[in-house]
């Protein structure tokens, strides 16, 4: 089974449970903090998903992160398996795989707006209300900035980046006045 296949299944079921429990917004923070934890400790994310260290000492470790955390009983139970299973590395996988499964089962859609300069407040509001009302859910951004962009925005929704950046625009002029 791929990899992607691997995250995808655990999510979806990691989803259905926090459902039927409603503490899917709260799955899904606990998930996304233990999947931070194991991203910034590489000796931890090695000695968890190391086929020969011993399982009792990773669940002993596991269990010492999950109290660390205060992470709830269905969380706990979750990595447990996760563990059992040798399938605690593909955590990163089942953590994007949830957030976007349970975006879409709230109806909420994540957009990122890179510009040129920091956005007033009032911009990125007029900006999300915009984008609420072209796709009809709640939208959730996250704005950053790069000064490489010269100016205007790039937006980036539901996998498709919409560029309305100077720098595209002289990439295209000058892609034009080269073919003649």
């Amino acid at each position: 089974m791929s990899s992607s296949a691997i995250g995808i299944r655990y999510a979806k079921a990691l989803l259905n449970i926090a459902s039927e429990e409603k503490q899917v917004e709260a799955y899904a923070a606990e998930l996304a903090q233990v999947a931070s934890v194991l991203e910034q400790e590489d000796m931890l994310r090695l000695l968890l998903d190391s086929p020969t260290f011993p399982l009792e000492k990773k669940q002993a470790m596991l269990s010492d992160l999950s109290g660390l955390l205060e992470l709830s009983g269905g969380m706990k139970k979750f990595l447990s398996l996760l563990l059992e299973k040798d399938r605690i590395g593909y955590l990163p996988q089942i953590d994007r795989n949830y957030r976007r499964f349970a975006d879409d089962l709230s109806g909420v859609i994540r957009a990122k707006i890179t510009s040129a300069n920091k956005l007033t407040k009032n911009r990125v509001e007029a900006i999300k209300k915009g984008l609420e009302k072209q796709t009809g859910k709640e939208v959730v951004l996250n704005v950053e900035t790069d000064k490489s962009l010269i100016g205007g925005l790039q937006a980036e929704m539901g996998g498709k980046l919409f560029d309305g950046s100077v720098k595209t625009q002289l990439k295209r002029i000058a892609e034009t006045l080269a073919k003649g």
